[in-house]
């Protein structure tokens, strides 16, 4: 499942709306990457939502 493993940023369902405000489903997908993390002085692989990744590199 398309899920970040840090902040469980998930798939968020909604629609596009046309200029004649007719509706039609759409999903929203957060931009998950596979990376590799230091956790417990191990590497670990983790997938990953972009916010997630600038924020640890702000931290670190």
């Amino acid at each position: 499942m398309a899920k970040c493993e840090k902040c469980g940023k998930k798939t968020v369902f909604g629609q596009n709306r046309s200029f004649s405000n007719r509706a039609t489903n759409r999903t929203f997908r957060p931009n998950l990457q596979r990376v590799m993390v230091m956790e417990n002085g191990r590497k670990v692989h983790m997938v990953l939502c972009a916010k997630c990744i600038r924020t640890m590199v702000k931290t670190s």
